[in-house]
C-alpha cells in the first residue's frame, strides 16, 4: 500500500522512528554485517520499501539504489534476486531510473536475464521495460539482448510470466 505524510505520521506516532531513520538503520546494518543471511533479509526488506513512491527520495538520499546494484554483482543468488527486485520496484520513477542508468545499472540488469532464478529474470524484464528510453535504447536493444527476450516470448508454454513480460517489452521498445 502506498503511503503519504499523514499516514506515516499516524503509523509512527509521536515517538516513533521516522522512515528515513528506519531505512538508514537498515542500510547501516547491511553495510556492517558479514552474515550473508542477514544481508539477504535486509536486502529483501529494502526491496519491499522500494515500490512505494513515498520512499523514492529517501532511497536516493541513502544510496539504496547503488546498494541494489552492488547486490546484483554478488555471487549470492538471493542478494542478486533482491537487488534486481529493488531495482525493478523503484525504476518506474524517472529520477530513480536516471540514478540506476548513470551508475552503470543497465549491463547489470541485462546480465540478470540469464539467471537460473525465475524471480530474478522476471524482475530484470520488468526493470528493462521501464529503464529503456531514447537515451539508452542502443545499450539495451542490442541484438543479443533482443535474442534472449525473443526466446522468452517463444517460451510461452514453459513460463507464461517470462513470455508475457518479454512480449510487453518488445511491443513497447522493439521496432
Amino acid at each position: 500500500m502506498f503511503t503519504n505524510d499523514k499516514r506515516q505520521d499516524e503509523r509512527t506516532g509521536k515517538y516513533g522512528t521516522s522512515r528515513l531513520q528506519y531505512l538508514q538503520e537498515l542500510v547501516n546494518q547491511f553495510q556492517n554485517t558479514a552474515d550473508e543471511e542477514t544481508k539477504e533479509k535486509i536486502a529483501a526488506i529494502l526491496a519491499n520499501f522500494s515500490y512505494d513512491p513515498y520512499n523514492y527520495s529517501i532511497l536516493r538520499q541513502l544510496n539504496v539504489l547503488e546498494l541494489f546494484l552492488d547486490c546484483i554483482t554478488e555471487p549470492n543468488e538471493k542478494l542478486v534476486e533482491f537487488g534486481i527486485g529493488g531495482i525493478c520496484n523503484s525504476c518506474v520513477d524517472p529520477a530513480n531510473a536516471t540514478v540506476i542508468t548513470q551508475c552503470g545499472g543497465i549491463p547489470l540488469v541485462i546480465q540478470c536475464l540469464s539467471s537460473p532464478v525465475r524471480n530474478t529474470v522476471n524482475y530484470a524484464l520488468g526493470a528493462l521495460y521501464y529503464l529503456c528510453n531514447k537515451s539508452n535504447r542502443e545499450e539495451i536493444l542490442k541484438p543479443e539482448v533482443i535474442d534472449v527476450i525473443e526466446r522468452y516470448v517463444a517460451a510461452q508454454t514453459v513460463n507464461v510470466s517470462f513470455s508475457n513480460l518479454a512480449k510487453a517489452f518488445l511491443d513497447k521498445h522493439a521496432c
